[in-house]
């Protein structure tokens, strides 16, 4: 059984989770940002389109963000689906992070791909 402290420190946790998401997506050089090889063939204004996409994202419903933490979107721009995401990592890169709550020993990482590539 689920204490009313446990509940209210997990909710806190992901909102914690999602406001460093949300901030991380709006400023990507905050951390790293890698593009699929698809993406890189697009024409350079079809990336800058797509970035500004990703960056201004808020299409968030339960089908796209179970865990509320803001970290995959779902794109369509000029007749093509394109997915982004947000990994956590350790300081290193090497490894997941043990808690992408805590900004001081995780480094986000946000993919941008298209759909066919995932």
């Amino acid at each position: 059984m689920t204490s009313s402290s446990d509940q209210q420190a997990a909710v806190e946790r992901t909102a914690t989770i999602r406001a460093l998401n949300d901030a991380f997506r709006r400023n990507p050089t905050a951390g790293r940002a890698v593009i699929t090889p698809g993406v890189c063939a697009l024409p350079h204004d079809q990336r800058l389109a797509l970035l500004r996409a990703v960056v201004g994202f808020t299409a968030f419903d339960a089908g796209n963000d179970p865990y509320n933490e803001h970290d995959f979107g779902a794109i369509e721009l000029d007749g093509v689906s394109y997915f982004w995401k947000i990994d956590y990592f350790d300081q290193d890169y090497d490894m997941g992070s043990p808690d992408p709550a805590n900004p001081h020993i995780t480094r986000r990482v946000l993919t941008i791909m298209r759909a066919d590539e995932y």
